[in-house]
């Protein structure tokens, strides 16, 4: 509904009606009203020449994105709740991730007012300083540090919610939102915010929201008296107190920009790329941004040009408005541009989406707008490009005639930079904590000792060739990588009754879980049982390099009361042998180039059986011997290297690897025949209890046992 009195300087006619009409007016009609008493606002018949006209003019006003419009000095606005001057305030909490609650001061109950109420101490409001610690308790979800925000250099949890009325509820203080949830769900949630009576404004940040939903959400928030600004926006800024979102871009920017402290320009803008571009136009040429807001760029913002600029006019810090559109009844001196002159370049019809600008006549163009608003008063450029000298020169007016009091600049606050965006900039660099030579997971595939996880499979090379790049960080012959895997299969188990088996069973059937089942059997390996690779390699190395003959070894072992590692077993011997061994044997003569070590075993076996049938050369000792000839004659090691490996216990690392297979198969064996809790026999026990002396003087700490 339009004032008829205003629409006589338009279009030089005016129509009224005695009462209220009854009729159903078009929304773009209905949501433009004045500025001015909306009680004494004159409306127009439908059936009344008048109407069609202000019909067409309102269509044309909504097709444009246009939801103020400046002619003369009358100024036609959206009936929609004001933004105090006090309209941005610290946060106080967050909620869901969708969704980020911030505290506000309480916003003015008036639906429309062309003076809107002022807080004198606002500007107390937003010293980063009163930002509220909300406190913590166990009932809320936390943010994990990597969703942490930070306070100065200390790292700091937020809390966060599932439930919209549970963080109102925790946080009764809080009214206003900045809503970060997609085009696609941005209505219900916002819907349902508006529904909270302690909400009174509410950013949406999404772009692309429909139209249609766009408008209900405005209707709702009409009602309820709640200020939306955006969709489609980048938010705002209050310099020195707080900022919606990405208002103002990074920390270097928000520094370079003089953000960290207020100044006297406040700018209303659409877009958030216009905004920032405003930011530092305002710090180069004037004392700095006192407020900014981008309204958004889609068709039907919550808020307005001419909602911002009152508050603005209002707010006795802000000495000059600058805008990027179009608006009107503003006593202080206004710098604005039209944004969109390039239009008239073009023969069809061209909308720029950032300037919101799509002119459907003559009068909507950008350079009818510039035109106008420069008749009305407003300091207009003749180009954008113009726009930093003009406001200048016009700063500098204000400066001298005492309307703006310079400052001294405050000291630049050190603002620390994020470790992660220092490192990308190549600014900074630590020593690493830790340091990988096999493998990477950071390119687009994973590498193996440089070789990607495709040409493993690619090439086939099987899992004798990944423990190669692994353990090794090379490629090993494929005879090689045959023999580890030969051993894996060798090692995989040896029946139930040996002692890691055992504990991994009865693991088992005491409930436990896999990996306790597991990690029961390996903790029996050691120097009694699967241990002796390491041991029977060190032996037998030692005496072939020293060049004993296998006699001498076996004497000098026993004079110095040692078992030979990897000699003996308790159940194989010369005459049953174990077949392990024998196909370790056949293997190693058939395909490695040399084997002087095993041979040396082999005829320190023969030494052994004639003592005692059972002193053969056990798996163990026959995997160790061959391994070390498989690192020295491979031609893949160095004398040096194949030492260290030696040293590093790889051997019983080719234990532990495959008889964790075996292990894990009598847990499943176990689990899968649902056995029951393990109890040993007594008969199978031996129990001798201590017989102590009582009353025997000097007895009293000692235990004997009878036998």
């Amino acid at each position: 509904m339009l004032a008829a009195e205003s629409l006589t300087r338009v279009f030089g006619f005016s129509g009224r009606a005695s009462s209220p009409s009854p009729y159903n007016y078009p929304p773009s009609i209905v949501d433009h009203r004045p500025s001015t008493d909306i009680n004494s606002i004159t409306l127009l018949r439908p059936d009344s020449p008048a109407f069609l006209v202000i019909y067409i003019f309102s269509l044309l006003v909504t097709f444009t994105k246009k939801v103020t419009g400046c002619f003369g000095n009358t100024v036609y606005s959206r009936c929609l709740p004001s933004l105090p001057p006090t309209a941005f305030s610290p946060p106080t909490t967050t909620s869901p991730a969708s969704t980020l609650l911030l505290a506000s001061s309480p916003l003015s109950n008036n639906t429309l007012s062309s003076t809107p109420r002022h807080d004198a101490s606002s500007s107390e409001l937003f010293s980063i300083q009163r930002i509220a610690r909300a406190s913590i308790d166990q009932k809320q979800w936390y943010a994990t540090p990597r969703c942490a925000g930070y306070w100065g250099t200390s790292e700091t949890l937020l809390p966060v919610y599932q439930d919209v009325e549970k963080a109102f509820a925790k946080h009764s203080d809080v009214d206003t939102v900045v809503n970060f949830a997609s085009s696609r769900s941005v209505y219900s949630s916002t819907m349902e915010l508006m529904e909270l009576p302690q909400v009174r404004t509410i950013a949406i940040i999404a772009e692309g929201v429909p139209e249609r939903r766009a408008r209900e959400i405005m209707v709702v928030a009409k009602e309820k008296g709640i200020t939306i600004i955006g969709p489609a926006t980048v938010g705002g800024i209050k310099p020195g107190a707080f900022k919606i979102g990405n208002t103002g871009g990074m920390m270097d920017n928000i520094v370079a920009s003089k953000l960290y402290r207020k100044g006297s320009v406040g700018y209303v803008s659409k877009s958030g790329g216009m905004s920032n571009e405003l930011n530092n136009i305002v710090c180069q040429n004037a004392d700095g941004v006192h407020e900014g807001v981008a309204i958004g760029g889609d068709r039907y913002p919550g808020t307005t040009f001419i909602d911002h600029l009152l508050r603005y006019q209002a707010d006795p810090d802000c000495k000059i408005l600058l805008l990027l559109g179009e608006n009107g009844i503003i006593t202080k001196p206004i710098v604005a541009w039209a944004i969109g002159t390039c239009a008239s370049m073009f023969k069809t019809e061209v909308q720029f989406g950032h300037a919101g600008a799509s002119a459907n006549s003559q009068l909507e163009t950008a350079v009818e707008k510039n035109k106008h608003m420069r008749a009305a008063g407003f300091y207009v450029p003749d180009t954008f490009e113009e726009l930093p000298q003009v406001l200048n020169n016009l700063y500098k007016k204000l400066v001298a005639d005492g309307t703006i009091a310079t400052f001294k600049e405050p000291v630049i606050p050190k603002i620390p930079m994020d470790y992660s965006w220092a490192q990308e900039l190549g600014l900074i660099r630590k020593p690493a904590a830790f340091i990988s030579t096999i493998s990477d997971d950071r390119g687009q595939e994973l590498l193996y000792a440089g070789l990607p996880i495709s040409d493993v499979f690619r090439e086939d090379i099987g899992i004798g060739g990944v423990m190669s790049l692994l353990w090794f960080r090379r490629r090993l012959p494929p005879y090689a990588s045959k023999f580890l895997e030969m051993v894996l299969m060798l090692t995989a188990d040896h029946g139930p009754a040996v002692s890691g088996a055992m504990n991994t069973i009865i693991t088992t059937r005491a409930g436990k879980d896999l990996i306790s089942a597991l990690v029961s059997g390996l903790l029996t390996i050691g120097s009694r049982f699967g241990g002796a690779l390491d041991g029977a390699a060190e032996e037998f190395t030692k005496a072939f390099d020293k060049g004993m003959s296998p006699r001498e070894f076996v004497d000098t072992m026993r004079k110095e009361n040692k078992l030979i590692p990897g000699i003996g077993h308790k159940v194989k011997s010369r005459n049953n042998p174990d077949l392990r061994v024998e196909l370790v044997k056949e293997y190693v003569t058939k395909h490695f180039p040399t084997h002087k070590l095993l041979d040396y075993a082999i005829a320190v076996e023969t030494v052994t059986t004639s003592k005692k049938d059972n002193l053969i050369l056990n798996v163990d000792g026959c995997v160790a011997v061959c391994f070390v000839d498989l690192l020295r004659n491979s031609g893949a090691f160095s004398a040096e290297e194949a030492e260290d490996y030696l040293r590093m216990g790889v051997l019983n690392g080719l234990f532990v690897l495959g008889r964790s297979i075996g292990l894990i198969a009598h847990y499943l064996d176990q689990k899968r025949l649902r056995t029951g809790l393990y109890r040993h026999p007594w008969d199978d026990i031996t129990y001798l209890l201590p017989n102590i002396s009582k009353g025997a003087p000097g007895a009293e700490g000692r235990v004997e046992v009878s036998i």
